[in-house]
Parts: C-alpha cells; structure tokens; sequence
C-alpha cells in the first residue's frame, strides 16, 4: 500500500519539459539561429518527439525550472517557442499515432540520481 502512493504521488512530481517552437528560416542568419536552437536544446537534454518539439524528463520541479531557465538563456531573437511542463501521470495518458495506427510511447529515459 505504501509503495503504491510513493508510486503514484512520483507520478505528479516526475515533470516532463516540452519545448514547441516555430522559427523563421528566411535568411542565413535566420537558418543559423534555428540550427544553433535546436542544438542548444539537445546539449541541455532534450530529445525530439516531433518536428519542432523537445522534450525532457526531469525528477522534480526545481530540476524543471533549471532546463526552463536554462532554453529561456539561448531564446532565439525572432520566431515563437512556447514552454510548458507536463506531469509524468499526465505525459502517460497521451496517445500517439503515426497515420491511424498507434505507436509506442517514447521510453523514460534512464537517469542517475545522487542523494
């Protein structure tokens, strides 16, 4: 019984950081600022879940706020990026299709914890 509340209460404190974005790529410089973007976003963690959308897993909100503060530092200076944060219970209820037929969740990543 213990076990299944921590469960379930990690459930709410394990977050999910999405990143969407739409960049302009008109010019070289626009290009140059997408490419540097993304790269920002995938040093810092995050991994594609769709064109134009990052994710991370993160243990906790205080870790969550770090990544937010941290894509926030490298925001390009034109086009939209939108952040948002999902509970690990909520990412779970979610389905994804490719075509009609549904697929597979993305896994958890595996991470190292420290006390």
């Amino acid at each position: 019984m213990k076990d299944d509340l921590i469960t379930r209460l990690n459930q709410y404190r394990i977050l999910w950081v999405f990143v969407f974005y739409d960049l302009p790529t008109d010019t070289k410089k626009d290009r140059k600022n997408f490419a540097r973007f993304r790269k920002d976003l995938q040093k810092d963690g995050f991994t594609i879940l769709q064109y134009s959308i990052y994710t991370r897993h993160c243990n906790s909100r205080e870790n969550a706020d770090v990544h937010i503060k941290r894509v926030k530092s490298f925001l390009p200076p034109k086009g939209e990026v939108i952040i948002f944060t999902l509970t690990d219970k909520q990412f779970g209820m979610m389905e994804f299709f490719r075509s009609s037929a549904a697929v597979d969740k993305p896994g958890t990543p595996q991470q190292l914890e420290l006390f």
